[in-house]
């Protein structure tokens, strides 16, 4: 009666494991372990800033601002 039990536990676990987590990889592995399928963000602070006031989302004034703030 214990031995069905058991096989049942460990074949639960199993499938956990393969299936439970997105592929085959034990629980203690980290997601920072598996190379990224979006690309990193790689957007300067000026070209954020441009976008921004592209968008009409702050004045020219605010613009010229920040941007000498950036550049230093």
């Amino acid at each position: 009666m214990i031995m069905p039990l058991v096989m049942v536990v460990i074949l639960v676990t199993m499938l956990y494991f393969f299936f439970g987590r997105g592929g085959f990889r034990p629980p203690w592995w980290n997601d920072s372990d598996r190379p990224s399928s979006h690309p990193k963000d790689t957007e300067t602070a000026i070209e954020v800033l441009k976008k921004r006031y592209a968008k009409s989302e702050i004045s020219r004034e605010e613009f010229e601002q920040m941007k000498r703030d950036i550049q230093g």
